[in-house]
Parts: structure tokens; C-alpha cells; sequence
């Protein structure tokens, strides 16, 4: 018969501290096979109704909810910034 993997509910970072802590080896956590997730800040902000209506378009047409739309927009406006602004040092 073979051997079938077990699977192992992922541990949270509070277990391995206290582990660490403890003087145990923690390394068996650390396989580098994970996506680094980086903390969210949630924030607020106010959008005319004429704007939540084009980004609500916007987010049928590609088929993704309305905060991807703002992430990937949001996204492209501050990459075209650091685009000009590195070119305006160079030309300075």
C-alpha cells in the first residue's frame, strides 16, 4: 500500500515563536516554497458617484471586482510617476 503525505495545518507565527523561544528548531517552517504576504492597511477613501460608475464599468468589463480595479490603477499611475520622475533626474 502506499504512503499517502499527511497534510499539515499550517502553523501560525505565535506557535513558532514560542518554539524559537523554547530553544527548539523552527527551520522545518521556513522552506522558502511560501509567498511573503505583506501586512494590509486598510484605508478609506471618498470617490464621486460618477467615478465609482466608471470603475464599476471598468470592473465588469475585465471581470474583477472594483477594489482590483483601483489597486491596478492606482498601481500604474504611481510606476508612470517614478518613470518621470527618474527620467526628469537624468535630463537635471
Amino acid at each position: 500500500m502506499k504512503k499517502t503525505a499527511r497534510s499539515t495545518k499550517p502553523v501560525d507565527a505565535e506557535t513558532i515563536a514560542e518554539l524559537a523561544d523554547k530553544g527548539r528548531s523552527v527551520a522545518r517552517f521556513f522552506t522558502n516554497k511560501g509567498k511573503m504576504v505583506r501586512p494590509v492597511q486598510r484605508v478609506n477613501v471618498d470617490f464621486a458617484a460618477e467615478m465609482l460608475d466608471e470603475l464599476d464599468r471598468e470592473a465588469t468589463q475585465l471581470n474583477i471586482s472594483r477594489q482590483a480595479v483601483i489597486k491596478s490603477l492606482l498601481r500604474h499611475a504611481l510606476d508612470q510617476h517614478y518613470v518621470a520622475s527618474a527620467s526628469r533626474a537624468k535630463v537635471g
